[in-house]
């Protein structure tokens, strides 16, 4: 069978499984779910192993040290994938969800029911737990998930998949549930972006090439976010010290992720106090400093920050840092230069906190954290599937509810229009 009679084929055994699983109960993908991490954490060497194999290729191939860091399993991605599963099960299940009820005129009673979308497709780069977080939150809520991930990370998403697919198989849930497409040819993506009549919905994740690449492609609805150039505030009264670790860890936690801080605005009336030490946190995790003409008069060794730079999203360790005169310039910097995915404002001004709550119009608007907070795990959906910075029809992390739609259900007693 050729790619093309292939990808056809997954996507209509998708979409027979999506009708099953949509009538499943709660219980019985519950059960699978917590099956599928122990299962997890029980095949690690064969899944390590696998990795290692993409690891060393993608090293060879001399793909940017962000990537490879997407790409590496270690024993606690491992337990985390297996607590992402474990969470997702514990959620309660959307599906079949009364969201409102309201009696007509006529007597006739109306709801709003949730239902799942039904087959979802997904496309991604080097992540290889986007294979568990993707396969379990569509279980869960009721919909047929087709993976395909990138050629770098083959071996590695074979073998989850290979154990998620054991266990599926040895239980009342649809084989064809969770389904890989194992060819890394491009044809195979151009394909399935055309299969509108079996899958429901596109979410790619991965740099902002594939997701514009997919999204002039395809035939289906898709949801994407094309980067994070995510921004801090530190407002004029803000903690110091808090504001540094905060800024600390927002760019150097994890500095090739979406949810990373790119641009750090920095009031006026603290920045001689705040950027001395925060530069000096930052440089000894090895950060690069690129800023204003304000900021290079109080950092005096530091590059010149370009109108280019404030579009940026570096995926590395650098960090733009501008010098603003209050609250409203941050938040116009922010709508000129914004992705629309993360930003956060440092204060302990009450009204400031919430100003920039209201107005700042991003997918996750914090005060007084840490952008890397801008995830589905992390705010409590077991998983997320992607982010959205399309606000149709879901917007920022996406977990369970943002993975169904509703139908309206009525009742009546014989009522007829008039």
């Amino acid at each position: 069978m050729d790619i093309s009679a292939s990808v056809k084929k997954i996507a209509a055994d998708a979409l027979t499984a999506s009708r099953l699983l949509s009538r499943s109960p709660t219980s019985e993908k519950n059960e699978v779910l917590t099956r599928m991490a122990e299962e997890l954490l029980r095949s690690r060497d064969r899944i390590l192993s696998a990795n290692q194999r993409d690891v060393a290729a993608a090293r060879e191939k001399g793909l940017s040290a962000a990537m490879i860091d997407r790409l590496t399993l270690q024993d606690a991605t491992l337990a985390a994938m297996a607590r992402g599963l474990r969470e997702v099960a514990a959620l309660p299940d959307p599906v079949g969800k009364v969201t409102s009820m309201w009696r007509r005129p006529n007597g006739l009673l109306v709801g709003r029911m949730r239902i799942p979308l039904g087959v979802i497709g997904i496309i991604y780069e080097s992540r290889p737990n986007v294979t568990v977080d993707a396969s379990a939150l569509c279980l869960k809520s009721g919909n047929a998930v087709i993976l395909r991930g990138g050629s770098e990370a083959i071996h590695s998403n074979l073998a989850i998949a290979f154990v998620l697919q054991e266990v599926l198989q040895k239980s009342p849930l649809p084989d064809h549930a969770i389904q890989v497409i194992p060819f890394t040819d491009r044809e195979a993506v151009s394909i399935l972006l055309t299969l509108d009549e079996q899958i429901d919905l596109i979410i790619p994740r991965g740099g902002e090439e594939l997701i514009r690449a997919v999204v002039s492609q395809s035939k289906i609805p898709v949801i994407k976010h094309y980067k994070g150039v995510c921004h801090i505030f530190v407002d004029a009264s803000a903690d110091l010290d808090m504001a540094v670790n905060i800024c600390a860890n927002a760019k150097v936690q994890r500095p090739g992720v979406c949810n990373a801080l790119e641009t750090l605005l920095v009031h006026e009336d603290i920045a001689g106090a705040f950027l001395p030490k925060a530069a000096e946190r930052l440089e000894k995790d090895g950060v690069r400093l690129r800023g204003c003409d304000i900021t290079r008069k109080i950092l005096k060794n530091i590059d010149a920050a370009t109108e280019e730079d404030w579009f940026a999203e570096y995926l590395d360790l650098i960090l733009a840092v501008r010098v603003v005169a209050s609250i409203d310039e941050a938040i116009a910097h922010i709508e000129k230069y914004g992705s629309l995915h993360t930003e956060s404002i440092l204060t302990k001004d009450y009204a400031n906190a919430q100003r920039f709550l209201n107005e700042v119009n991003s997918s996750t608007v914090l005060a007084n954290a840490s952008t890397r907070f801008s995830d589905g795990f992390e705010l409590g959906l077991g998983a997320e599937i992607g982010i959205s910075t399309t606000k149709l029809h879901a917007y920022g992390p996406m977990g369970l509810e943002e993975l169904t739609t509703s139908k309206f259900i009525i009742y009546g007693d014989g009522q007829v229009r008039t």
